[in-house]
């Protein structure tokens, strides 16, 4: 039996490109809140370009978490519409 679990450091980047997306519906909503905890109040998720489905799911899990004050796509410094800029609110 082998354990498929992975873990990644908690420090404010999340890059969904090294997981399945069935796991992003539980995934994205337990970092965030792993950030909040450890005050990292700013979060990158990079989702990728691709056909913006994975960028469409990340953007409704935001949209319905109230942990997330606001969230928009990146500025293009850091990925452009690849990935997306997260304010948590404060524990």
């Amino acid at each position: 039996m082998t354990d498929d679990s992975v873990e990644i450091p908690i420090d404010g980047t999340l890059d969904l490109h090294t997981f399945h997306p069935k796991d992003v519906k539980s995934l994205v909503p337990h970092y965030l809140e792993l950030c909040q905890e450890r005050n990292i109040l700013q979060v990158r998720i990079i989702h990728g370009k691709g056909t913006g489905t994975l960028r469409r799911t990340v953007h409704s899990l935001l949209g319905k978490n109230k942990k997330v004050a606001s969230y928009q796509l990146d500025d293009g410094s850091g990925g452009g519409w690849g990935a997306t800029l997260v304010n948590l609110n404060p524990a």
